[in-house]
């Protein structure tokens, strides 16, 4: 299995979110439609509850969640792991309700919240093998004093792939893998095993088009192990 083909399968899931309002139109509906989701407008009346999204996958409800509370998908927090206790609710929707929703057009600040987000739950677990690739080196440069971090607390595997044009420095519990790299150039990923819990397991895929990156984020373990075994194959 690639990772195009694990896009592609996501993509064929039929997602669906009915937002519920009266009045404007909520923010996260616009973004939503933008970024390729299915959404659809239904009015509330004047007085009643505020707005708030139905989430449907392939036919069936996943979740209800406040349209106030998924605003901050329009500006995610980007904070180093471990300095993540005042993150709303709202933003942790991403890694439940909102997983393996494939989005279009997300641009690179959208993927850094995301690999915060699983960078973090890494850091939390503080065990296990962390894959990642940056697709260049040089874009791996501004993550240095993150990952410095989760080398130095945590005793976690980290794997860096990224093509080789800038040298990045030692950190301990980092292997890089320049020449494997090229393969996975057009992907920003990162798939975290969990440690010895599997259910802590999760992943972000994303592909670069000209328009920006098509992907979808998971707490599937068998999606994640997938992912990794892609890199497992070449390092």
């Amino acid at each position: 299995m690639t990772l195009a083909s694990l896009i592609d399968e996501h993509r064929a899931r039929k997602h669906q979110i009915v937002v519920y309002s009266s009045g404007a139109r909520p923010e996260i509906e616009t973004w939503l439609a933008d970024h390729g989701v299915a959404v659809e407008s239904r009015s509330l009346p004047v007085g009643g509850p505020d707005p708030f999204l139905e989430i449907k996958t392939d036919g069936e409800m996943v979740g209800i969640i406040g349209a106030n509370a998924v605003e901050a998908l329009l500006e995610p927090p980007i904070r180093r792991p471990g300095d993540r206790s005042e993150v709303s609710e709202g933003y942790r929707v991403l890694f439940e309700i909102l997983e393996r929703t494939v989005f279009f057009g997300m641009n690179r600040r959208d993927l850094l919240a995301v690999s915060r987000e699983i960078e973090d739950r890494a850091f939390r677990v503080g065990e296990g093998t962390l894959w990642v690739s940056f697709q260049t080196l040089s874009t791996f440069r501004s993550q240095t004093e993150v990952y410095r971090t989760l080398g130095a607390e945590t005793d976690l595997e980290i794997h860096i792939f990224g093509v080789e044009d800038w040298t990045p420095p030692p950190i301990s519990g980092i292997t890089y893998h320049a020449e494997a790299a090229a393969r996975f150039e057009p992907y920003w990923v990162l798939a975290y095993d969990g440690g010895t819990d599997e259910a802590q397991a999760c992943a972000l895929v994303a592909e670069e088009h000209a328009n920006g990156y098509t992907g979808f984020w998971t707490n599937d373990s068998a999606t994640v192990e997938n992912i990794a075994t892609t890199f497992k194959a070449v390092r």
